[in-house]
């Protein structure tokens, strides 16, 4: 363009070089050049050579680097990414670099190395393929070894079960105990096999490694929880890398104690106070700068294009711009004549051809964009112009080659927002563009439609003689808009003004001192910025005095540039900064540490007719000092006008109001010595972290200067900042070699931490290696960096290899809360009590008012009810079996129950030879012979304990369970049928466990006609009725008492609260081994006379439809079933309702449908249940929870009366200091908790502090402490640990009104609110709401967590985390999550699982474990066994695809 505005004969010659891309050396790089210049050095006299870069970086380098061009050889070929790095080399830097890292030597890092799978390494793209990794330590000696002292472990015969259930009982919290029963569907047995046994092999050495953390809090879970898991090998390589990783935590960190800050309840985190000591600008106000004035030309041309017409008319066979091939042969020149007939050509047919006359397609000022490939400037050259005759505005952008380009979004939503219909382009491009099957053009995402026009010349029409384009004197219309991509990845489009684009030829002219007759080499994209307005000067020989490197931007285009020099000239300026200073924004001559200089090069003067100052980059624009690093501003006539469409930008950056003069802003930071104009990067590069600024292209540079040639592929390093936990945080990707070892490439990442530490100051959150040729790459090969951070940010960025570092640059964390000492039980009720707040407590309707005319009320023994029943109504049905397809398998009537129950009675005494008193195992699949044999136990004075049977697919995973309760039950036989009692006896059962020791086993299936002499009648209803055997969430089992009076009282509360009688119906799809399940299952039909439909869960994996459709074809109002049952019909029947609908099936007849759990409700899949049926009918008030505990196994359930369930949100920072502060919906850090049904008849609850037994108002998070008449009698332990059973069972409160009652404590933490709803007794009603179990809670930094919260969080980051699971090791928060994807992703998942994690929780994850689907193990309720994961993985018995160690 500049060459065009130029008075004069024989006009400049542009010639358009393309060096062929990759991988060329600066010899190769020589000759070629040399090779290509010769044929026109000849004609030239005064000679210099330009260095220009689009993304100009004065890297730290005291000489300048060559430029080595990247763009594509040939259009469409695969856009390769040039050697990037000679760029940034620079030998003082890597000096600085390499006596950092040596000072480093003496005390080397020992970072533990990650844990990955083999597979994990295989990549699929062909080009960047990753060969295997073999040095992975995933199959060492030690982990053989200690697989085959596992499987030698498994051999022995269990531990005796005395000490293990002492231990038991003693409340290990977190040991594992028993099988987890279920593990996502019991086809994968093996997950959880191993733990479950190593979890009762005891290991004599083992030894707990040291506690790291500042607040060494004692849990607060119960008396004696606190005792560390048996069963983990000291060998154990996880155990050692964590051993690794505390010592290296153990390090102190950068910023001292002070700077942390308490954030107990403000809203938001403070930030830590700025250094006192930082150096500051002490410099006066700097005034701004002028270059010379724009010479006065008598006959420069009014506008450019009247400069085309001039000399494409008089100057017509002078050679305008020659292109060049790959070899340097020259393919096409184009002389003036030939640019000014094509260019009017094309006009003509823009204005003219394209429409009809009275409605043309093109009007003048509409916006058209060019699509031309780097390897045709000619056609570009021609396009450009004829639309500047036009007076279309030409908006240049790249050839698009897929759908998705990196940044191509962006480009479309440009093109939207200017308007473009027409896209120009040639024919070859054309053909080349990507198509659709039917041969059409794709349409490009984001990208509006576009009609293609082709400008070869065979396609335009010839002007008429009397037809002349409209060409005006050069006013502020536009003329080209530019695109500019911002930092944030936005696409902006710089819109130039006539009147400027000839002012900037003008000032390029005078600047550069252009003469006739020269030639100009551009090896820059043309379609752009600096290569866009100008070519490279060059001559032989590169003398120093003829490197001029240049500042531009597309806003201000040039803003200064280095004279060319004469001959024995002064060198050039040279500055040697301190990085510290540099950081703080001021300018300080390094003289402390050498390896943190950075060494700068002017890059010249003020342009001609220009005005240059320095503003400070933050706030308002203000001057800066002279001292004082800011961003350049530039008043010029010669500069961008505006961004299209966007005001406001454009008020903020092209009208920026300074006391001196309005400017345009130009975004690099930098700073004028004398009148020498310095870069120190670009705004776009600026990282601010801590309040300190850093440039991401020296911290580049630093990472090449770390011996990157064994591990960088090509130079290939993106630095950003991502915002996690209020302050930016540094990620460095780059690209692996295919052939880099993970020892190299983690020796290098290691070693990229010490050095940017050491030289930068700063932390690197996140450190990650991709495979070659991943990243995705702008136009002209260098990395996309704002595509590159989306990808990080959306988890697609698909690592081999990565180290995140939290514990290192995360300073500004809240300080851990201390518990304040002495404060009592009664100061706290004393200050409830002044505050207004009344004690916390609640409880159900009052037995002794219910008018209960019922029959049964006089039989105290449920024994006693089944007899009656038997006699008054023997043909009622009480129970139907149903199998998958929902046909009826078994009934059993009144009678019959009775009649089979005393012959299963009488074979017990026969065969048995039992007493009364003596436990009995019953191990039935779910049915009616499991409630046959449980009364037969009754009827002959036997306790019964139900247990899972186990599976016979996974006998070493669910068999020593069973073992483990027939031993610690001592039961002295097992009732079971004939297939069950095949298996208990076989050889697989003799590899799990000793089968020699098995009690006497009895099948029940063919029993002898034989009546029992008399029906056993307990002396007292404080007598045993059976033991209840359950594994609770922390992996403990424990086993507790249930009297008959208990048994009663529970059925008594059940049948109020959901008002059974013997003409309903109730359909039940829950596990009957324990707790509630059971209960409902066996017990309430006989008490109250209803039938019971069971449905046994497992049939639903065979028919989804099972449950919905007996509940609808049965019209049943009542239902109950499990979260597993739940998430299976949601899941697997969400997107079918319309089937369930042609089926028939409707839901309007249930009335309650009830989960029963020992949790927190899951209200999010309740609500999805509530939502994807309404359609068939359900009632979105019908769903509701239960909730019972170990002490208790019912304690609210919603009942057909009473208020609906109430929900609240709470804020989840105040819950982790035990307050409960209720806030709105959608109020950040709220949590949706639902009330769990209502309090059952005879229930009193009270919340009590844990520590201190003292009551707690309403506005804490308490212990839920439970009187009632249905509690159990305590735990069956074979000593009776008088102290634990009188802890649990029978505990009173430390003081105030209910101080005399007793109390059993539940082990879940809750709290209770009033209401505004009117209970059945009238007053208003208290609702209790369960937020967690406390032996799950983890306390870190001094806070209570409870882990289903950080899970959620955990879920929600990406769409491939099937489930998660989170425990601590050493307060070590460690994360556990399933990958459903493709093992790609594993490593992806490391970054979004530390940042969610820290910003939503406050906490650091020490450890991220990615391991396959179904790892996770899940008992039948649907609860997951954190404790079994954490010794699994603690035994290196997951497998995990990646473990990932946060430094």
């Amino acid at each position: 363009i500049c060459g065009l505005a130029y008075k004069g004969k024989s006009l400049p010659l542009s010639v358009f070089l393309f060096l062929v891309s990759g991988d060329i050396t600066q010899k190769g790089y020589e000759k070629k050049r040399a090779k290509l210049l010769a044929p026109y050095v000849p004609q030239t006299q005064g000679r210099y050579l330009f260095w220009l870069d689009n993304e100009f970086t004065p890297a730290p380098a005291a000489a300048p680097a060559s430029a080595s061009s990247s763009s594509s050889s040939k259009f469409h070929r695969a856009r390769s990414g040039g050697a990037r790095d000679e760029r940034y080399r620079s030998d003082i830097h890597t000096e600085a670099v390499q006596a950092a890292l040596a000072k480093h030597k003496e005390q080397k890092m020992a970072l533990p190395m990650p844990t990955k799978r083999r597979s994990t390494f295989v990549q699929s793209p062909a080009d960047a393929c990753t060969p295997p990794d073999t040095s992975s330590a995933s199959e060492d000696e030690g982990s053989l070894r200690r697989q085959a002292a596992l499987s030698a472990a498994l051999h022995q015969s269990l531990q005796n079960a005395e000490s293990w259930i002492n231990r038991s009982i003693q409340g290990s919290s977190t040991s594992s105990s028993a099988s987890s029963t279920l593990s996502h569907g019991e086809g994968k047995g093996t997950s959880g096999s191993l733990a479950d046994v190593f979890a009762n092999t005891r290991i004599e050495n083992f030894s707990v490694p040291p506690d790291v953390t500042a607040t060494t809090s004692s849990s607060s879970a119960r008396p004696a929880t606190k005792s560390f898991p048996p069963g983990v090998p000291v060998s154990s390589r996880v155990s050692t890398k964590i051993q690794q990783l505390l010592n290296t935590l153990k390090r102190p960190k950068r910023p001292p104690l002070k700077e942390f800050f308490v954030d107990d309840f403000e809203e938001i985190v403070e930030v830590p106070q700025p250094d006192p000591n930082q150096p500051k600008p002490e410099g006066r106000q700097m005034t701004p700068v002028k270059g010379e004035p724009l010479g006065v030309v008598c006959n420069w041309p009014p506008a450019l294009e009247a400069a085309l017409q001039r000399w494409g008319t008089t100057q017509a066979k002078c050679p305008c711009l020659t292109a060049l091939d790959v070899t340097g042969k020259p393919v096409y020149t184009l002389t003036y004549g030939k640019l000014w007939s094509r260019s009017l050509k094309l006009a003509y047919t823009l204005l003219n051809k394209l429409g009809t006359k009275n409605e043309p397609v093109l009007k003048p000022g509409d916006r058209v964009a060019l699509v031309y490939p780097n390897n045709d400037p000619v056609m570009f050259m021609v396009a450009f112009y004829g639309c500047l005759l036009a007076e279309v505005i030409p908006v240049p952008i790249e050839v698009p080659l897929t759908r998705k380009d990196a940044g191509g979004q962006q480009i479309g939503f440009l093109l939207g927002s200017c308007g473009i219909a027409l896209a120009l382009t040639t024919e070859v491009c054309l053909k080349g563009l990507p198509k659709t099957q039917n041969g059409e053009i794709v349409q490009f995402k984001g990208w509006p439609r576009l009609k293609w026009v082709v400008t070869d010349s065979k396609y335009l029409s010839k002007s008429p003689k009397d037809w002349q384009p409209n060409i005006s004197a050069a006013g502020t219309e536009p003329a080209y808009i530019e695109y500019k991509t911002s930092k944030e990845g936005s696409v902006m489009g710089v819109t130039v003004s006539r009147i400027a684009m000839l002012s900037h030829c003008q000032a390029l002219s005078q600047a550069c001192n252009y003469s006739e007759g020269e030639t100009i080499v551009n090896v820059l994209d043309f379609k752009k910025d600096a290569g866009l307005w100008h070519g490279i000067l060059t001559s032989h020989g590169l003398k120093p005095e003829a490197i001029c490197p240049c500042a531009t931007s597309p806003e201000a285009m040039t803003i200064a540039i280095r004279r060319p020099g004469v001959p024995g000239a002064p060198l050039p300026g040279r500055a040697i900064l301190s990085m510290n200073g540099l950081s703080f924004g001021v300018i300080r001559v390094n003289t402390e540490d050498k390896n943190s200089a950075l060494t700068v090069q002017d890059v010249g003067h003020v342009m001609p007719g220009g005005m240059m100052c320095i503003v400070k980059p933050d706030g308002p624009p203000q001057l800066c000092k002279t001292d004082e690093i800011g961003e350049i501003c530039v008043s010029s006539r010669a500069g961008g006008m505006m961004y299209f469409g966007l005001a406001g930008l454009t008020k903020n950056t092209f009208e920026v109001f300074i006391k001196y003069a309005n400017h345009q802003r130009h975004l690099n930071t930098c700073f004028i010595y004398g009148s020498l104009v310095f870069v120190v990067g670009k705004m776009d590069g600026l990282l601010t972290v801590s309040g300190r600024r850093h440039n991401a292209d020296d911290i580049v540079a630093t990472g090449l200067a770390v011996e990157s040639i064994k591990t960088v592929y090509r130079g290939r390093i993106a630095v950003f900042s991502v915002s996690v936990f209020y302050d930016e945080r540094i990620v460095v990707v780059a690209e692996q070699r295919p052939d880099a070892s993970e020892e190299d490439s983690f020796q290098w990442m290691s070693r990229v931490l010490q050095a940017i530490d050491s030289i930068h100051q700063v932390g690197v959150y996140c450190l990650a290696l991709v495979p070659a040729n991943t990243l995705p790459k702008t136009p002209l090969g260098g990395i996309h960096i704002s595509q590159t951070k989306q990808h990080f940010l959306e988890g697609s960025l698909h690592p081999c290899n990565i180290l995140m570092c939290p514990h290192t640059c995360v300073t500004n964390l809240p300080k851990p809360r201390q518990k304040q000492p002495g404060v009592g039980p009664a100061s706290v009720m004393v200050g409830n009590l002044v505050a207004g707040k009344r004690i916390a407590q609640a409880s159900g309707r009052d037995l002794g008012q219910l008018e209960d005319n019922d029959l049964v009320k006089k039989h105290q023994f449920l024994t006693e009810v089944l007899q009656w029943r038997a006699q008054a109504t023997p043909d009622h049905p009480l129970f139907l079996l149903l199998n998958a397809k929902g046909t009826t398998v078994c009934t059993a009537t009144c009678l019959q129950l009775h009649k089979k129950a005393e012959r299963i009675a009488s074979v017990l005494c026969d065969k048995g030879h039992l007493n009364a008193g003596d436990n009995v195992v019953l191990l039935y699949p779910p049915g009616i012979e499991l409630i046959t044999a449980f009364y037969g136990c009754l009827y002959a004075g036997c306790i019964p304990v139900t247990v899972r049977p186990p599976h016979a697919q996974s006998l070493t995973a669910t068999l020593p369970t069973v073992r483990m309760i027939v031993e610690v039950s001592k039961a002295a036989c097992i009732l079971t049928t004939q297939t069950l009692m095949r298996l208990l006896k076989s050889r697989e059962a003799a590899a799990a466990v000793d089968v020699k020791t098995w009690p006497t086993i009895i099948d029940t299936d063919d029993l002898p006609r034989k009546r029992l002499s008399q029906i056993y009648k307990p002396p007292t209803s404080e007598m045993l009725a059976y033991l209840d055997f359950s594994v609770s969430t922390t992996g403990m089992l424990t086993g507790v008492k249930m009297s008959h009076a208990a048994v009663s009282g529970l059925c008594r509360a059940i049948k109020l609260q959901c008002e059974l009688y013997s003409s309903r119906q109730i359909a039940i799809c829950l596990d009957p081994y324990c707790g509630l399940g059971f209960v409902l299952w066996c017990l309430c039909s006989v008490y109250s006379g209803h039938q019971s439909i069971l449905i046994p869960p497992m049939e639903l994996e065979s028919n989804l439809f099972l449950w919905l459709s007996t509940v609808s074809q049965y019209k049943i109002r009542d239902t109950f079933c499990s979260y597993s049952v739940m998430e299976l019909c949601t899941k697997g029947l969400g997107n079918q309702v319309e089937m369930l609908k042609s089926r028939g099936i409707n839901l309007s007849c249930v009335r309650t449908c009830v989960v029963v759990a020992e949790e927190r409700p899951r209200v999010s899949l309740t609500h999805s249940f509530s939502k994807l049926f309404k359609d068939i009918g359900l009632s979105s008030r019908a769903v509701s929870t239960t909730f019972g505990s170990r002490v208790n196994v019912a304690i609210c359930l919603q009942g057909t009366s009473g208020p609906d369930p109430t929900t609240v949100y709470v804020d989840l920072k105040s819950l982790r200091h035990d307050r409960v502060r209720l806030v709105e919906r959608g109020a950040p850090q709220s949590l949706l908790l639902s009330e769990s049904g209502k309090i059952l008849p005879g229930v009193k609850v009270v919340i009590v502090n844990p520590e201190t037994k003292g009551p707690l108002g309403d506005s804490h998070l308490g212990e839920i402490w439970v009187n009632s008449p249905h509690t159990a009698s305590g735990y069956y332990t074979i000593y009776d640990n008088e102290t634990l059973q009188a802890d649990h069972f029978n505990t009173r409160l430390s003081f105030g009104d209910a101080a005399q009652t007793l109390w059993a404590r539940t082990g879940y933490l809750g709290f209770v609110r009033r209401t505004e709803l009117t209970a059945a007794s009238g007053e208003r009603h208290d609702a209790l709401y369960v937020v967690g179990a406390l032996d799950e809670t983890l306390e870190l930094r001094g806070l209570r967590y409870h882990p289903i919260d950080i899970e959620t969080s955990v879920s929600r980051t990406h769409r491939s985390i099937a489930e998660c699971a989170v425990f601590t090791w050493t307060n070590l928060l460690v994360v556990v999550v399933e990958l459903c994807g493709c093992e790609q992703e594993a490593l992806d998942l490391v970054p979004l699982v530390t940042n969610v994690v820290l910003e939503e929780h406050y906490l650091i994850v020490g450890v991220v474990v990615v391991v396959d689907p179904g790892v996770i193990p899940i008992n039948s309720r649907g609860e997951k066994q954190r404790m079994h994961l954490r010794d699994s993985f603690l035994a290196d018995q997951l497998d995990p695809i990646y473990v990932a160690y946060n430094m």
